[in-house]
């Protein structure tokens, strides 16, 4: 849904409340849907893949970057999605792991899906979700083609590499281990290029990052409620 959740927050300004997203979804048809049925399902889809809840710290991330990095912003919403869908999580590693340029075909995904998760989805299920997570990795950047689903590189941004590194913080990832989460992964390209990332992301004051050899140390001042940083801590 990354073209419904680009409409809502070009309608709502940096700031907005929960209920100021809602009134613009449900009341004020920003998205231009056809009927107030139609109207509430999308905004009970978006919530549930996106939170859409600036008191969330995945979904306030989120928005952060989202206004001051617009390439980046179809893999911060995937790692938004990353972080509430465990179905994709489960299955976009799959994915990733093609060569580039190959075939990623719907029933390939399907056979996976049902090796990983045997019985619990039917036939049409089954066709469905991989359909959805095959549109959701091209609208992300890691395939192209409308039938025909080849694997590309995505491409990430010093925003997106910084969320990857807000969300696998908030996931308790320390360090290294920073690098090598889902989030980061879904940036598809070397480590080494991801920390290249991060250090623009420090340099242009979003984050701030400190590395020397492996040690590693990250902090989002901006990003990061105080009581929250304590909650975070305490999980780690």
């Amino acid at each position: 849904m990354l073209a419904e959740l680009g409409l809502l927050l070009d309608a709502c300004p940096e700031g907005a409340a929960q209920a100021d997203y809602r009134e613009a979804v449900v009341d004020m048809n920003c998205l231009g849907k056809r009927s107030g049925n139609t109207r509430a399902l999308t905004w009970g889809h978006l919530v549930d893949l996106y939170g859409v809840n600036p008191e969330q710290l995945l979904y306030r991330g989120m928005c952060w970057f989202w206004y001051r990095d617009i390439q980046g912003r179809p893999l911060l919403a995937l790692g938004a999605a990353l972080a509430r869908d465990g179905l994709l999580s489960s299955v976009a590693p799959h994915i990733w792991a093609a060569a580039l340029e190959s075939t990623v075909s719907r029933e390939s995904v399907e056979t996976f899906i049902a090796g990983k998760f045997p019985d619990r989805f039917s036939p049409a299920t089954l066709k469905s979700v991989a359909q959805n997570i095959n549109a959701t990795l091209t609208q992300a950047g890691h395939l192209s083609g409308r039938v025909r689903k080849l694997r590309q590189q995505a491409r990430p941004t010093a925003g997106s590499v910084a969320y990857a590194l807000l969300l696998g913080y908030a996931s308790g990832a320390r360090g290294p281990e920073l690098f090598q989460t889902r989030f980061m992964k879904a940036q598809d390209v070397p480590v080494a290029v991801c920390i290249d990332f991060a250090e623009e992301a420090a340099r242009k004051g979003w984050i701030e990052f400190k590395r020397v050899a492996d040690v590693m140390e990250v902090a989002f001042p901006r990003l990061i409620r105080p009581e929250e940083e304590v909650v975070i801590r305490e999980q780690a």
